[in-house]
């Protein structure tokens, strides 16, 4: 399968965080596509939990960003509200304050976690590795 002049989709990432600055972060880190050759990256982005718990019910990503540091609603709430609530709901992928959040994180039942500051490198690994494995969309 070649990647350029396919039609192929690449995979859709919800991205969860009140702070613009933290989604344009996220979103240069992880690139336009997750390997040379494969589709773009569909972004979906959200400033509110009733947005992501929308978007969710309506038509599931293959992967969603939350970020755990989010004003009103932290991503780390709503992952676990999420998990519980989503049948068959997508990869999660947490993004922490610190790395000491990560045993907190484990609560949430995400699959991923990965702390500030974002090295890029990390974040684009985490999230190949949680669209790449089991049920994953691949790319």
């Amino acid at each position: 399968m070649s990647g350029a002049g396919t039609d192929a989709k690449g995979p859709t990432i919800l991205l969860y965080s009140d702070d613009v600055d933290v989604r344009e972060q996220v979103r240069l880190a992880v690139g336009p596509r997750l390997r040379r050759g494969a589709p773009d990256v569909v972004w979906v982005e959200t400033a509110t939990a009733a947005q992501v718990i929308a978007e969710v019910e309506a038509d599931a990503p293959d992967l969603l960003i939350l970020d755990g540091e989010a004003g009103k609603v932290g991503g780390m709430g709503l992952a676990r509200q999420l998990k519980d609530e989503i049948y068959d709901c997508p990869p999660m992928l947490l993004l922490t304050g610190r790395p000491a959040d990560a045993w907190l994180a484990s609560w949430s039942d995400a699959e991923g976690v990965v702390s500030r500051p974002l090295d890029p490198a990390v974040l684009h690994d985490a999230v190949v590795a949680l669209l790449d494995g089991p049920g994953g969309a691949g790319a």
